[in-house]
């Protein structure tokens, strides 16, 4: 207390001046309508600026979820686009007027977020926060907002273990979107953006910087989501087929948020390969 008084003492002409200061501005502002305005004016610019700023931590905050929300719908539309334009073709038609443009689509999308990865191996493999107990399941499809990212290959209860583009154990059906000639996406290696699509006839017409999507033709994922653009050509070993360099779409060094496609007839067409290759296989034995 002592100290405090002494303080006081000691600098009592500031605190007198600072009280006077204080009560000057008030009298200003109270008396005089100009300065009163000028007041006001500049407390709601400054509580302007922080609810400016309230509203952008606030927003912040809610990248993720509406990221993910984002994913879900642009996933959606890719297969609304891809169905318009087959619809498109089959009626010989350009019109937007397609039936049956807005039935619901048969996949369900499981958002998910990256938790470990590698783009500088051989067999790259990246880590998913989400599991059984989300739906999620082996062979299923992994997506992210600009294109394909690989397939689940390990599921655990609450993580699983995907097998990127960026692996020598992927294969993934693609074909090129103006023509529809499909091939098979591999990596060999090296650059983590580019992936070639083998076994294009010679015969196919196309162009560089044309788009590669997904075929389709497999279970795992639909047709018409983006992998990347052709930015060369070569010619096969044997000279019976091209072999395209593609630029990939998906940046794997800054890949964060993901979703996971749950094919509803992809298990009935896994079980229908499976069963007709134990067919074979009994068949062929019986025959020997």
């Amino acid at each position: 207390m002592r100290n405090l008084l002494d303080f006081i003492t000691k600098h009592y002409h500031w605190l007198v001046f600072l009280i006077l200061e204080a009560a000057g501005l008030v009298m200003l502002f109270s008396y005089n309508s100009y300065q009163g305005a000028a007041w006001i004016s500049s407390a709601n610019t400054v509580a302007g600026l922080v609810y400016e700023g309230e509203s952008n931590i606030r927003s912040f905050l809610n990248l993720k979820q509406e990221n993910e929300d984002l994913q879900s719908r642009n996933l959606y539309l890719m297969h609304q686009v891809q169905t318009l334009r087959e619809e498109l073709d089959r009626q010989g038609i350009d019109t937007v007027n397609v039936p049956g443009i807005n039935d619901p689509t048969p996949y369900n999308i499981i958002p998910a977020e990256v938790v470990q990865s590698s783009i500088d191996k051989r067999d790259n493999l990246i880590t998913i926060n989400k599991g059984e107990a989300d739906g999620v399941h082996k062979d299923m499809g992994v997506v992210c907002g600009t294109g394909v990212v690989g397939i689940v290959y390990l599921t655990g209860e609450h993580h699983s273990v995907v097998i990127p583009i960026l692996s020598s154990k992927s294969s993934i059906s693609s074909k090129i979107e103006r023509t529809n000639y499909f091939g098979y996406l591999k990596w060999e290696g090296g650059y983590s953006n580019l992936a070639y699509v083998d076994e294009i006839p010679r015969h196919a017409h196309f162009k560089l910087y044309e788009r590669v999507v997904t075929s389709g033709y497999s279970a795992i994922f639909p047709p018409g989501i983006p992998v990347g653009k052709i930015i060369h050509v070569f010619n096969s070993p044997d000279g019976l087929s091209y072999r395209l360099q593609v630029q990939l779409y998906t940046d794997f060094g800054n890949l964060r948020h993901v979703s996971v496609i749950d094919n509803k007839a992809m298990h009935e067409q896994l079980q229908l390969i499976r069963a007709a290759q134990d067919s074979l296989s009994t068949n062929k034995g019986k025959s020997e």
